[in-house]
């Protein structure tokens, strides 16, 4: 059976196909490319959860989020930094597209090139996602365990209203930093500091 989430401004609706099996993955990428202007991510149950845009000013936190993570990408030239357009295929399974990732380039280079032109099979080192209100926040702390689960060694959860950074790392229970001016990608991250202002 395929299942289908779809994303609304304050819940998802569930829209169940009996007759249809669960896609492979050839037909999930098929369906995305058939859809390209839908955000499409896929559970590891094979569940598709289709969500709508960002809002706006969402959109401007993720570009200023991006374009931090961007610049000390590339001033420390060994990794690669990727925007919320990125799909990643997960070990479990899952297809995931964080608002802002990051990867090790020793890793990503073991990836063939036709691995690398689709929803990579591989979990960024560091993920960030930002909650807004289109966003079920109790799916998006989910998410977070589970890019951790499947080799995350650093993900951030960044809550907006609350003012609040949640911080997560393998085996360590999340941590909540409370209106902070800026937070540290350290040890992960040598050097990355992501300034708040912008993001707030």
């Amino acid at each position: 059976m395929t299942t289908f989430h779809i994303q609304t401004e304050t819940a998802p609706v569930i829209v169940s196909l009996p007759a249809l099996p669960p896609m492979s993955r050839k037909e999930f990428l098929e369906f995305c490319q058939a859809n390209e202007l839908l955000r499409i991510e896929r559970a590891a149950t094979g569940e598709v959860e289709i969500m709508p845009p960002a809002f706006s000013d969402t959109g401007n936190r993720n570009f200023n989020i991006a374009v931090q993570l961007g610049i000390w990408t590339e001033q420390d030239g060994t990794e690669l930094g990727f925007d919320s357009s990125a799909g990643f295929t997960l070990p479990n399974g899952a297809m995931r597209s964080p608002d802002a990732s990051w990867i090790k380039r020793a890793r990503w280079n073991q990836l063939s090139e036709d691995e690398k032109a689709s929803f990579a099979p591989i979990c960024p080192d560091f993920v960030v996602e930002l909650w807004s209100k289109s966003d079920a926040l109790a799916q998006l702390q989910a998410k977070m365990q589970d890019y951790i689960d499947n080799g995350a060694s650093l993900a951030w959860l960044i809550d907006r209203q609350q003012r609040q950074v949640w911080q997560y790392r393998p085996q360590q229970r999340p941590q909540s930093l409370e209106n902070p001016v800026q937070v540290s990608g350290d040890p992960e991250l040598p050097g990355f500091q992501l300034t708040m202002a912008s993001i707030w």
